[in-house]
């Protein structure tokens, strides 16, 4: 039987930091809360709900907290950690069926997900949501349904498997890719789609440009090792060429300015480098033909993604006039290709 605690890292949540923890408290307990430097009482207030509190100083971000919080998870000797969120968007009573579908697969990451609950997600959320799992699930080889909920199951044997090198958002998108790529399974759980008046800390531009430029420097590397290899899709291990380069911030820096520099010249590339190389070298780029998506689809997908700067701006101009469209949804559907398992909801 796994020892399971819940995770919660917290920036100034003194509004819902008590029922948080008291609702993961109903269902585990052991419960750590990462106080990532707030100005507030969130710490006191976690530790008179019965948390167990780590004080970090000044605000470093989730994805250093998230850190923090698996080496004190590992070190009070956890098997299982689930991350919930300290902004109330989680509820903890799902937390009961985290710990069932563990049992049921013990080695896989859970992560939830809100993507059936299309009309509770405001609908530019949705769309760039919609946009990530695509790369993301690429990168993972297999479908991830929901890449940016903060509320999942981590095995921790994972989790040491993992070098973490990115910080905030951009963490729980690298353990993602890491993860998938090294032949974990990934599983979506439906949770509970809330969305309050609590203050986000997530940064709609600068955190998602600096999750798009992660995974965009993330696949070349991938498929670089897929195209000289047979039958492997799995290409992560610790410390391999991506985690070399992160381990050097200058070098990180330029290597990720580098990948979106060349970012539209990556899919023809490889569909060149595939064409050129699969006679001599059987069953490479295992994992796009896992997922029955080549290169001539992540090519036409990433040159007509860029449109969304014209359409986007006419269908605001339309709804401004009463002309009720949806453009953009229309426009993902036919350009975002689905994976094997993927439903492919849209709000339309």
């Amino acid at each position: 039987m796994s020892k399971i605690c819940v995770v919660i890292p917290a920036y100034n949540a003194t509004q819902t930091i008590r029922d948080v923890v008291k609702g993961s408290l109903q269902y585990v307990s052991y419960v750590i809360v990462a106080d990532d430097g707030s100005t507030d009482n969130t710490a006191d207030i976690a530790a008179e709900a019965g948390a167990q509190v780590v004080l970090i100083e000044g605000n470093l971000g989730k994805g250093n907290a998230l850190k923090v919080l698996f080496r004190k998870a590992i070190d009070a000797g956890y098997d299982v950690a689930i991350s919930v969120d300290a902004d109330g968007q989680h509820d903890p009573a799902d937390i009961p069926r985290f710990i069932e579908s563990h049992r049921n697969c013990p080695e896989a990451v859970i992560v939830g997900s809100r993507m059936h609950d299309t009309h509770k997600i405001p609908r530019g959320r949705y769309n760039s949501m919609h946009v990530a799992r695509f790369y993301v699930s690429l990168g993972a080889n297999q479908f991830v349904e929901d890449t940016q909920c903060g509320f999942r199951l981590y095995p921790l044997s994972t989790v040491k498997n993992i070098l973490l090198t990115t910080d905030r958002y951009v963490t729980e998108t690298e353990f993602l890719l890491k993860a998938g790529d090294s032949g974990v399974k990934i599983l979506p759980l439906e949770i509970e789609t809330i969305y309050s008046n609590n203050v986000s800390h997530f940064r709609p531009v600068t955190d998602i440009v600096a999750i798009s430029v992660y995974v965009i420097s993330y696949l070349p590397t991938k498929w670089f090792l897929e195209a000289i290899s047979s039958d492997r899709p799995n290409t992560y291990s610790r410390n391999n060429l991506r985690d070399r380069i992160a381990g050097n911030k200058t070098l990180d820096l330029a290597f990720e300015i580098f990948s979106v520099l060349i970012a539209f010249l990556v899919p023809p590339f490889f569909m060149i480098l595939r064409l050129l190389l699969s006679p001599f070298i059987r069953n490479n780029f295992a994992s796009t033909r896992k997922l029955h998506c080549g290169f001539f689809k992540i090519l036409i997908t990433t040159y007509l993604l860029p449109l969304l700067l014209i359409i986007a701006p006419v269908e605001k101009f339309l709804n401004t006039f009463g002309i009720k469209v949806r453009l953009v949804n229309s426009f993902l559907k036919y350009v975002v290709p689905s994976f094997p398992g993927g439903q492919g909801k849209y709000i339309l």
